[in-house]
């Protein structure tokens, strides 16, 4: 297969599957296949664009150009097939999940789910081949507006207003701040096109420099960078199958691989080193990882407490690309898949808890480890791959990250991560402690594991932490191209 078809069809299938969950609404067990194969043959293509392309970068496939120097159009590059590699392989670990999740939890609406989850992932795609900020732009609203309806899916009062927070913040950002900065650039370049070394050295200089790239900073919502964090909390009274992938992979990360992108293809690296034009976002990055570590600390909800875990570890990212070093773009662009197998895992197991127990107070969970061994044993290898802790794979990205701050001359930034990882340890293993170390009072004995299409997943994902560890390397070699020299 030609890497153009496997592209279109990396977005075409999932669209198709949104069809095909509503056109199958009354029949569950082919509904739900259907979407399994679906979920299978993106990967597939995707697989396809990795064996045909590698790590290279191809010329922009145009399917519609609007005027001259505006075009929908895809191409491939490493940052880009990397991020599709990641969604597309874990949406068919949480489409399981999300199987066993939504009949083990008799929840409502199965179609309708999962046929915004299917265009969410098409959205996805679209963002991580798009060759232009147009092109991604139009995906990246896409995105927001199939994922609305999930946040909603409850349809209970909390869950209205979580979903009305989560659409005015990413909505507002988008047009009142992304845009803006999206027609600004156009009109100082006449081009979108992402260029390796970006394309606004010579059109734009001193202050103006940086108030451009606040306007993406924070026009780039989903980031979750401070103070426009605060849809990604409210976003929690989803079901935990859209906490799992869409708040721990696709959301979320399509923000921070789109600040990744900007700063390495709009910018450069070297530009904002030039004019320390990203200082300023260096230091708002770091006081959102350690602010939002220290809220994380005080939530005894375990979604809510992840949740700002998320919001602290997505400023990782942003504060890589703000260091403006080749490693700690590196880093950042890691840390993507690293945190993404991490915190899914974290996610699905607070989904497997509330399913077997209804429990979802980190307060009532004392004792439950030793009833649901598997889920805790999960949990602990997700959490300490978050921490940075070896042989897991987010201690790879973080050792990046801290290796950019010193290329950059940031001691500064290397306390900041280090206070971070300690941080991690405060607010995730106590969850852990509590349910093996602590004997529970009045719980019934037959508590045990959930279904095992809500258990496996999180304990293959857990595993996949460790896998990461051992290809990192490749990881990163994979990436490399982004940051060498022309």
């Amino acid at each position: 297969m030609e890497t153009n078809t496997a592209i279109l069809l990396s977005m075409l299938i999932p669209g198709l599957a949104t069809v095909g969950n509503l056109v199958l609404r009354r029949q569950d067990n082919l509904r739900d296949g259907m979407t399994l194969v679906a979920a299978i043959a993106t990967f597939g293509c995707v697989l396809t664009v990795l064996f045909n392309e590698g790590n290279g970068t191809t010329a922009p496939m145009v399917v519609w150009t609007v005027m001259p120097g505006l075009d929908l159009a895809f191409n491939v590059e490493p940052l880009g097939l990397m991020f599709a590699i990641i969604a597309s392989g874990l949406w068919i670990i949480t489409h399981l999940y999300g199987i066993g999740y939504m009949r083990g939890n008799k929840e409502k609406h199965h179609a309708r789910f999962f046929a915004c989850f299917s265009f969410a992932i098409a959205s996805v795609m679209g963002i991580a081949f798009a060759s232009n900020m147009f092109t991604l732009f139009l995906f990246y609203e896409a995105l927001t507006l199939s994922t609305y309806p999930l946040v909603a899916h409850k349809e209970t009062p909390e869950a209205v207003r979580g979903a009305r927070t989560y659409l005015g913040i990413l909505i507002g950002t988008s047009i009142g701040l992304q845009l803006v900065a999206v027609i600004w650039t156009f009109a100082l370049t006449g081009t979108l096109d992402f260029t390796k070394g970006g394309i606004l050295e010579g059109h734009v200089e001193g202050p103006l420099v940086a108030i451009l790239l606040a306007l993406y900073a924070f026009g780039i919502g989903k980031a979750a960078l401070m103070p426009f964090h605060r849809w990604l909390p409210a976003a929690m009274v989803a079901p935990t199958p859209v906490s799992a992938l869409l708040h721990a992979v696709a959301v979320v990360k399509a923000g921070v691989f789109t600040m990744l992108k900007v700063g390495v293809y709009i910018f450069g690296i070297d530009f904002l080193a030039e004019t320390g034009a990203s200082e300023w976002l260096m230091w708002l990055a770091a006081f959102s990882i350690i602010c939002a570590s220290v809220v994380a600390m005080t939530k005894d909800n375990l979604k809510a407490r992840l949740a700002y875990s998320t919001v602290s570890q997505l400023s990782y990212i942003t504060l890589g690309m703000a260091l403006a070093t080749q490693l700690g773009v590196l880093g950042g662009g890691m840390h993507i898949a690293m945190h993404a197998m991490g915190k899914i895992t974290l996610f699905m197991c607070a989904g497997s808890i509330y399913v077997a127990t209804h429990k979802t107070n980190i307060s009532q969970m004392t004792g439950l480890g030793r009833a649901m061994p598997v889920t805790f044993i999960a949990f602990l290898v997700g959490a300490l791959s978050i921490i940075g802790l070896p042989p897991l794979g987010g201690s790879w990205s973080k050792w990046l990250l801290i290796l950019g701050a010193a290329d950059a001359g940031q001691m500064a930034m290397i306390a900041v991560f280090m206070i971070s990882s300690l941080l991690n340890i405060a607010y995730l293993l106590p969850v852990v402690a509590k349910g093996f170390f602590l004997k529970g009072e009045g719980q019934p004995e037959t508590w045990a594991e959930a279904r095992p299409l809500v258990w496996v997943p999180p304990a293959l994902t857990a595993f996949g932490c460790l896998v990461l560890f051992f290809y990192a390397g490749a990881i990163e070699a994979f990436l490399a191209p982004i940051v060498a020299a022309n």
